[in-house]
């Protein structure tokens, strides 16, 4: 973890907090309610930095998990009883009309969700869109174990998923384990196969969730370990393996085939050297291996193939900007399929704060921070309208309940419900960052 992750993280966190919580300022100022603090992270015992103008306390807390604004008269996470056991007073939030209430609340959300599509919107007019393309795989895909559980074979070129057509393939990677089925053209057919959630549960075991399928590329030796199979064999760097046991091999994944089916024995390989093509025997590890790295620049080369920049203009960079947005926020709640499943058990990869921080690049990369701004933002509009007592949600939950039912939640029962969400969450919060600590202490991020 460096000093420029932290930077971005807190950069982006920062911009984060300030403007949702604006998104509930603004409005509670429009309809006259007082508001008593606003807060960059959280200030418990005491604050870095604050100072009171025109009724409101402005300040930078020392606990960098959030922010907040006290809104006069409204059951809070400070769980102020004193203030809510007087009557009502004009400027306070329990006296407003419940569609005031309704929009202050709903402001931090909307707020995010409209930041994100203007950080879309910008970075494709801007930048444009680099990715390869799904349909430039000219031999399909090389599949891992992990992903062959899945249902995915080697050679297998990605059409749809869950339907929808699938050009991108870095999005392809993680929508495919959210999904129910996918279609892939195989020996020239369309086949549409349900995916096994067993599959989905070994590649995230495995650590794989980027890399369960990839470019398929020629087996050519680069590197060879010492005193192994490889080097007695006679194998030397640029050699391309073209056959084994007299069958023909094209690329890298059907030799680790070849060879997965081969531990412990000796077999025969056929290898093209310059002009010369050559037959040498070859002792197969009980791992399936030969001891040779393959040499990954021809991967490179057959990547750079598939690789696509589009370009927006202005008018057809804003809703790219919203698709985006949507896309991110429909990824968001697919997650759950697979975190809250006993199966696949996803719940042991979430990751806190220290997770997150870890992923950021370790050079400042300007459109890298924006992108994760932005899918941040939908994260947090996600979040906080899930309907917890302590989240946005939940004060909607009630406030709805009473535009419906025509009476207000009764102020005890408020009060409770706030406590028990505030103990839920604290609860969440030091489980996250417990299994952060202990990851972070053990090596496995």
């Amino acid at each position: 973890m460096t000093a420029v992750q932290l930077f971005q993280f807190f950069l982006s966190i920062s911009i984060l907090v300030v403007l949702h919580e604006l998104g509930h300022f603004i409005p509670a100022k429009y309809f006259k309610t007082r508001v008593e603090k606003f807060y960059l992270f959280f200030d418990p015992w005491f604050s870095v930095v604050k100072k009171k103008i025109g009724g409101t306390e402005y300040g930078i807390g020392w606990l960098p998990l959030g922010g907040y604004v006290k809104i006069a008269g409204m059951v809070d996470e400070s769980m102020d009883t004193e203030q809510l056991s007087k009557p009502a007073q004009p400027w306070e939030f329990r006296s407003k009309p419940a569609w005031q209430r309704l929009i202050i609340m709903l402001g931090g959300v909307t707020v995010n969700f409209f930041l994100a599509w203007i950080i879309y919107s910008s970075l494709s007019f801007f930048n444009g869109e680099q990715y390869h393309d799904n349909s430039k795989f000219e031999n399909g895909i090389a599949v891992t174990a992990e992903g062959h559980k899945i249902g995915l074979r080697s050679g297998d070129k990605i059409l749809k998923i869950d339907g929808k057509e699938t050009p991108r393939f870095e999005t392809s990677l993680i929508n495919m384990l959210f999904a129910d089925e996918v279609t892939v053209l195989r020996d020239g057919k369309e086949v549409t196969f349900p995916v096994n959630e067993h599959g989905v549960a070994e590649v995230l075991k495995a650590n794989e969730a980027r890399a369960y399928f990839s470019q398929r590329f020629p087996a050519v030796v680069d590197s060879i370990l010492p005193k192994s199979s490889a080097q007695e064999a006679g194998l030397k760097k640029g050699d391309q393996i073209v056959g084994v046991e007299g069958k023909p091999i094209r690329f890298f994944d059907e030799l680790s085939l070849a060879l997965d089916s081969s531990k412990n024995k000796d077999i025969t390989l056929q290898v093209q050297r310059g002009d010369s093509l050559i037959t040498t025997p070859a002792k197969v590890s009980t791992d399936g291996k030969l001891g040779f790295a393959p040499d990954v620049s021809k991967m490179v080369q057959e990547l750079e193939k598939t690789q696509v920049r589009r370009k927006y203009g202005f008018l057809e960079a804003i809703p790219r900007g919203l698709e985006r947005t949507i896309d991110v926020l429909v990824m968001q709640i697919k997650q759950f399929k697979i975190v809250f499943n006993s199966t696949t058990q996803g719940y042991k990869k979430v990751s806190g704060p220290i997770g997150i921080i870890k992923q950021m690049p370790e050079e400042i990369n300007w459109e890298f921070f924006w992108g994760f701004t932005a899918m941040f933002s939908v994260w947090l509009a996600f979040l906080n309208l899930i309907p917890i007592p302590g989240l946005d949600g939940g004060h909607v939950m009630f406030t709805l309940y009473e535009m419906i039912v025509g009476k207000p939640v009764p102020q005890k029962v408020l009060e409770n419900a706030q406590m028990i969400g505030v103990i839920f969450l604290l609860g969440l919060m030091v489980l996250i960052f417990g299994n952060d600590i202990f990851k972070w202490i053990t090596g496995r991020f």
